[in-house]
């Protein structure tokens, strides 16, 4: 059995991996990676990026912040520290395997605070409404203010239907197996959902966690960090144009329009949204007359370093969660 699920997991990783590599190797494949380098070691403005960087972390600290507001009307209140270790330790598993890092942070509160697991993870769910509504909230805005470069966008990846010579697009294959990942990993959470209410009370529980939102008590603030997050998610990328000149006069109203491109992106489940972000990022940030080669040095680097960002939180919250719960 165990051997079974350990197979499970690994083609998981594998078919993730798998997608985001072959999209990377498509958009990259005739790069000068010379180019890369000398644009990271002499190009790069290093104190924009550590800015950046720096609303990265903030991010997830309000992140675990507004966790601890949602568990509250649950009765229970984890140590502030494991709650933030357990958002650093998430955004890491997920880098292994996509989307696993929700239940990971749940099992971290259940190990150190005995915090219900299925409570907790009703609290992730209620959590991902509020910010997916966050994300159509910035979408619809970005439109508004940026229709034409998003229906460029549209066409130019074969979205648009009816869209000329749609067939013959490779954008449009891209995209279609993005969609496919989607719809397996939603199969995959429905799968798990259904597998945790074989399990007495574990549905209701879960339900418990969903609806306490409407009972926290500190709504204000619960909505101000929800407010506060997504602004240091925005700052987290709009930041970096300033880092390479070939981006530095890309306006904020483009830095939105990028921005939400790539936040959706990332819900395809691959590591850190590999692959599908940089496809959306770059395909969007032509249309703002940024070069192409150049638009796929900007998403290469700023990825990378973002990512390298999650796994050294990671890293940290792995170690400092058995340090700072030596009493447990």
């Amino acid at each position: 059995m165990e051997t079974k699920k350990g197979l499970k997991y690994t083609m998981q990783v594998l078919i993730a991996f798998g997608l985001g590599v072959g999209i990377i190797y498509w958009i990259y494949q005739d790069l000068d990676f010379d180019k890369v380098w000398n644009v990271l070691e002499n190009e790069t403005n290093w104190y924009w990026m550590i800015l950046s960087l720096f609303f990265g972390v903030l991010s997830h600290v309000l992140r675990g912040w507004r966790w601890m507001l949602a568990l509250e009307p649950l009765g229970v209140k984890p140590k502030r520290s494991n709650a933030v270790n357990a958002i650093f330790t998430s955004y890491a598993v997920n880098l292994v395997v996509p989307r696993l890092g929700e239940f990971t942070r749940c099992g971290v509160l259940t190990k150190y605070d005995q915090v219900s697991f299925s409570k907790s993870l009703g609290s992730v769910v209620a959590e991902r409404f509020v910010d997916s509504a966050c994300a159509f909230f910035v979408l619809f805005l970005a439109i508004l203010l940026q229709g034409n470069y998003f229906f460029a966008f549209f066409k130019n990846t074969g979205i648009q239907i009816p869209a000329e010579g749609l067939l013959s697009n490779s954008s449009f294959y891209i995209f279609i197996f993005c969609f496919i990942a989607v719809i397996i990993l939603l199969y995959w959470l429905t799968k798990k959902l259904t597998l945790l209410d074989r399990a007495k009370g574990i549905l209701q529980n879960i339900w418990e966690g969903v609806i306490a939102l409407r009972k926290i008590k500190k709504a204000n603030l619960y909505w101000l960090f929800t407010a506060l997050i997504w602004v240091c998610y925005f700052l987290h990328f709009y930041l970096t144009f300033y880092c390479f000149s070939f981006t530095s006069d890309l306006g904020p109203l483009a830095g939105l329009a990028l921005f939400i491109v790539g936040s959706f992106a990332v819900v395809v489940p691959t590591p850190n949204g590999a692959g599908p972000w940089h496809f959306a990022v770059i395909t969007m940030m032509m249309l703002y007359g940024v070069d192409k080669i150049d638009a796929g040095i900007f998403a290469l680097i700023v990825h990378t370093i973002q990512s390298f960002l999650v796994v050294l939180l990671g890293t940290y919250g792995f170690v400092a969660l058995p340090l700072s719960n030596k009493n447990y």
